[in-house]
């Protein structure tokens, strides 16, 4: 798919999803992910954060200093601290965000795995990277049977469980901290049920219309650094470190290639 061509398609899901989210079973859904979203973000410090996706920034309560939203083309976006660009390539450097939430937008995103890839390459080593998604085993889940319902919000694009997502983040070396639950509703149902919201998040119960996945990079144990030496038999010549640095050198510029490949395979 060209860029063109992609910013066409994210462009025309950002409206068709902005619609829903100003409708007033999006603005209740709004408020009961801001809702189980609240007592993580009230205890996030840091310098920047970034919101991928097309309702208004869930993240206002949080205590980082600057927020940014996204956007696909310029005139969509919504203020001036929108980042306005390709979300599977972010123009910011690695490592350089505190906190990071993908709010459902790898439903409609070609090549989810990518944005995955790139949210991931942009959270700090303490950060956090939250993502969004309709989930699959929810109230709504029996609407998006319906090939004529998946072509609107918000059944629109391709649901994924949460164990799939825990396979993507593995790749790019970030585990799951932890899934909860939220927009619980009878079928047919309205979301402003807050006795079944309630009952729903105090027991986490696994049939919320959404989930909330928090991830972390993972942390590597610290080892004493050892000199590593080995014979060459042939020439009968010993090769230290940097020997094994040109053998295994060849590799390194294909590793992000082999992931993608590894990624798309579990889609």
């Amino acid at each position: 798919m060209s860029n063109s061509h992609m910013t066409m398609t994210l462009a025309q899901a950002v409206r068709e999803g902005r619609r829903f989210w100003g409708s007033e079973d999006g603005v209740a859904l709004w408020q009961a992910q801001r809702a189980c979203l609240g007592p993580l973000c009230e205890s996030r410090f840091g310098s920047h954060s970034l919101q991928l996706g097309m309702a208004s920034r869930l993240t206002d309560m949080c205590p980082i200093r600057h927020a940014m939203s996204w956007a696909p083309t310029r005139a969509l976006a919504q203020d001036d601290a929108s980042l306005v660009c390709d979300p599977s390539a972010l123009p910011l450097p690695d490592e350089s965000l505190d906190l990071v939430l993908v709010h459902h937008l790898l439903e409609v995103m070609p090549n989810a795995h990518h944005l995955v890839r790139e949210a991931a390459r942009v959270t700090r080593d303490d950060g956090l990277l939250v993502m969004m998604g309709w989930n699959p085993f929810g109230a709504d889940a029996l609407g998006h049977l319906s090939p004529a319902s998946r072509r609107r919000w918000p059944c629109k694009g391709r649901w994924r469980r949460s164990g799939r997502l825990r396979e993507w983040l593995a790749f790019v070396d970030f585990e799951i901290d932890r899934v909860d639950y939220c927009g619980f509703r009878l079928p047919g149902g309205h979301i402003h049920n807050l006795g079944l919201e309630t009952l729903g998040r105090r027991y986490n119960l696994p049939f919320g219309g959404c989930y909330l996945i928090v991830a972390r990079r993972k942390q590597i144990p610290v080892q004493p650094v050892r000199t590593l030496l080995r014979r060459d038999s042939m020439a009968g010549n010993w090769l230290g470190p940097a020997a094994l640095h040109r053998d295994h050198g060849g590799r390194s510029g294909r590793a992000t290639h082999a992931h993608d490949d590894r990624m798309a395979e579990v889609d």
